[in-house]
């Protein structure tokens, strides 16, 4: 009995230890899988700015030597999971594009013996705000341990914001033939434009090409398509008459607000005191409040 119960507490000594070993080898498991997880989803947010930002590049030189504005969605789905645009291979996509990034994401995790898997993987793009772009992947994502201890599954959302700023507009790209770079600039002047009938800050605005945020303008993204139309994160600047002419290109009399200008539209205008002759503004889409005219307008 005795030798019985010696074996058996031998027995139960060792299987309990076995289960608290191999807890503790999961445990650990889990906690670098984890960790690898967290670092995962960091760098995708950095290849997912970076890719981003060379389509919008891309896109922006595209326009430049067409002459034509883009199709948002199609440009950025073939640019990222072809590395093409219109079927042709682009040189700065080489080594960025979806597949590079699993061959990259499968390089890391073979090291830590990890399998991971991205399905039905789509992308999004939209704006967050008047001045960054929202580039998203989203995949249903696994990642399981070889010997089968641990798995996670998810949908898993990655996201970078990249800012407009710097980037051309290619509105004045194709009306002005590529003869004007006007680049996105956000001013330093919103809400401070005219004091009393002091003009000098809204002039700087004008002359240093710079955008403001409104709501009645296109966004960035509607401007790479030629909708001129308003969006809730639209941006606007003034066209600068004497650039256009220095190009040889005729100046139109109409509102020099960039949207109108560029448009058919043709808001009632006005000249403002203290401004150049060619500058002209509309009452339209709140012109007079924003920028603090409406005592100065002739």
């Amino acid at each position: 009995m005795v030798t019985i119960f010696l074996l058996l507490l031998v027995f139960v000594s060792f299987e309990l230890y076995s289960f608290i070993y191999e807890k503790n080898v999961i445990q650990k498991r889990v906690s670098t899988m984890d960790n690898f997880l967290f670092s995962v989803e960091e760098n995708l947010e950095r290849q997912m700015y970076i890719i981003g930002f060379r389509i919008i590049f891309l896109a922006g030189n595209k326009v430049t030597s067409t002459g034509n504005y883009i199709d948002v969605d199609s440009f950025f789905n073939e640019s990222f999971f072809n590395g093409t645009v219109n079927g042709e291979e682009e040189e700065i996509l080489i080594g960025v594009t979806y597949d590079d990034l699993i061959d990259s994401l499968n390089e890391k995790a073979s090291k830590l013996n990890v399998n991971i898997t991205l399905k039905d993987s789509y992308i999004e793009i939209s704006q967050s705000s008047p001045w960054y772009i929202n580039f998203s992947l989203i995949s249903d994502f696994t990642m399981s341990d070889k010997a089968d201890l641990a798995k996670w599954e998810k949908q898993q959302i990655v996201s970078a914001l990249i800012p407009v700023e710097n980037f051309e507009d290619p509105v004045y790209t194709v009306n002005s033939y590529a003869k004007i770079s006007r680049k996105i600039t956000r001013t330093p002047y919103e809400g401070n434009y005219v004091s009393g009938s002091d003009v000098s800050n809204l002039y700087a605005h004008v002359d240093g090409g710079y955008y403001a945020d409104n709501e009645n303008a296109p966004s960035f993204l509607n401007r790479l398509e030629g909708n001129l139309s308003a969006d809730v994160n639209g941006i606007e600047s003034f066209v600068n008459i004497p650039e256009l002419s220095a190009q040889g290109i005729p100046p139109l009399t109409k509102t020099t607000i960039d949207y109108f200008y560029f448009s058919s539209d043709n808001p009632t205008h006005y000249a403002v005191a203290g401004m150049p002759s060619w500058f002209r503004i509309d009452e339209q889409d709140n012109h007079f409040e924003k920028y603090g005219v409406e005592s100065l307008i002739i």
